[in-house]
């Protein structure tokens, strides 16, 4: 069973209100069995507020004890070193309230934006291609178009990656995994079968996400009954979903395809990328060359922002995970 929405409530009520979106996630928000939700198991949120320096001023005042050592630097020091470093993304962790054992992040709302628009860290905008529980009213226009291309850039990032043939689990275990692919942390310190379980226990939650934008993506046929997709895998279609890749994924390919030396525009490489054999895997590199420094240098920065004594108890938290998941 999962957390009842009066307890979020509760929870978000202890911070301030001046965010433009604010969302739970993780396995306590949508439980992995029809067990009840373990109390001692931590629950995670982000908060995108459009002033990180003011906003963490209020909240030290709120909630003091929540911060580390870096507190004494004050609210300034500490929005830079969100914005400058990592992600772009401040985390305190193994925080209690309302008795409950909590992580949460802070993002401004520009970066976010242009996360879910362009994929330059992929490291909140992949954890808005999978179900969470927004817990607020969104307000803010671009925002709320930015929240829409994140997923229909994950379903055509997705979409490069699949057979002409393929299930609706298939489908979004592949765009479960796209946050994932380059992240250091998926090879030591998390559960080896975490996109797996992910999907496998949200599939009403993953339908309900992406089933507008599958009913309206062109040349692809999807049999709901028998839960069956089909698309269109010829060249032309799949320049369409080039054209259609956030811009860091493109930049990426151009990157990559141009290494010998020879200047080729987007549109010429993206047209070349639509014809070669390899282009799945080639989406799959440009993607996983995304993830995998903010992955790190956010990990990084973590120790700073929670303290070395939170880092370690937070980092065993994550091996138990994970030898829990190879047993």
């Amino acid at each position: 069973m999962s957390i009842p929405k009066y307890v979020f409530d509760a929870i978000i009520s202890r911070f301030p209100k001046n965010y433009s979106l604010a969302f739970a996630y993780g396995s306590s928000v949508f439980p992995q069995s029809n067990k009840l939700v373990d109390n001692t198991a931590m629950v995670d949120f982000i908060f995108a507020v459009d002033n990180p320096s003011s906003w963490h001023k209020s909240n030290m005042e709120m909630n003091h004890n929540h911060y580390s050592l870096v507190k004494y630097a004050g609210s300034e020091f500490i929005k830079n070193l969100q914005e400058h470093f990592g992600a772009k993304v401040y985390f305190n962790t193994l925080v209690n309230v309302e008795n409950r054992l909590i992580k949460y992040g802070v993002i401004s709302t520009s970066n976010l934006i242009e996360d879910l628009l362009d994929w330059q860290t992929l490291y909140i905008s992949g954890r808005l291609h999978k179900p969470v529980q927004i817990l607020n009213k969104i307000e803010n226009l671009e925002l709320q178009s930015a929240l829409k291309t994140n997923l229909q850039s994950a379903l055509h990032s997705a979409l490069l990656c699949l057979p002409e043939t393929f299930t609706e689990e298939e489908l979004y275990i592949k765009i479960a995994e796209l946050s994932y692919c380059g992240d250091f942390r998926m090879y030591f310190g998390e559960d080896k079968q975490k996109v797996q379980k992910i999907v496998k226990n949200q599939m009403p939650h993953f339908k309900k996400l992406y089933a507008e934008e599958l009913q309206l993506m062109p040349l692809l046929y999807w049999s709901q009954n028998k839960s069956i997709i089909e698309q269109d895998n010829s060249s032309a279609t799949t320049l369409h979903h080039l054209f259609l890749l956030p811009k860091r994924v493109q930049h990426n390919l151009l990157v990559t395809w141009n290494r010998d030396g020879r200047f080729r525009d987007m549109e010429d490489v993206l047209q070349s990328v639509a014809h070669d054999p390899d282009c799945s895997e080639m989406v799959k590199k440009a993607i996983q060359n995304i993830t995998l420094l903010p992955s790190i240098t956010q990990s990084a920065k973590g120790i700073l922002t929670a303290g070395v004594l939170k880092s370690i108890k937070y980092s065993s938290r994550k091996l138990k995970k994970m030898v829990k998941s190879m047993t």
